[in-house]
């Protein structure tokens, strides 16, 4: 008798195709967010962001004793010019009063911090307290 050959192993093609069908899925997968993706409008992210930004800045001033007005006025113009498009970025919630109020005091305080800019560090620290209370006060309404 003789012996016959052993016969070979479909393993390798099975693990093969797994890994074709596990890149193809991966690729597909990141195809299919990234059209998700650019469905979505980042503007209102970009407006958080962005004023989040100005006043961490504004903030990490006062921490580092850089209260002079010349380091105080561009943060607090920047995020006067940013809070006026609020509405503009958030247009469901600009229907809304309480964001139109919330918007509205924000740029109260930008305001007059921009008429009289704080000349020294306690002063800057009070202004930055007021934008965060305006910005907390919206994002308790609106960001839940």
């Amino acid at each position: 008798m003789a012996s016959q050959p052993a016969k070979a192993s479909n393993a390798s093609r099975y693990f093969f195709l797994f890994l074709i069908g596990l890149v193809m899925g991966a690729v597909l997968t990141v195809m299919a967010l990234r059209a998700i993706q650019a469905r979505q409008d980042p503007f209102p992210d970009s407006v958080m962001h962005v004023m989040d930004k100005q006043a961490s800045l504004l903030k990490q001033n006062g921490e580092q004793s850089r209260c002079a007005v010349t380091d105080t006025l561009p943060r607090l113009q920047s995020l006067r010019a940013i809070s006026n498009d609020l509405e503009l970025a958030f247009p469901d919630e600009a229907q809304d009063q309480r964001f139109v109020g919330h918007a509205s005091r924000l740029r109260a305080t930008l305001n007059a911090a921009i008429a009289a800019p704080p000349a020294d560090c306690a002063a800057q620290g009070i202004v930055t307290q007021k934008i965060g209370e305006d910005c907390k006060a919206c994002h308790q309404d609106f960001r839940g």
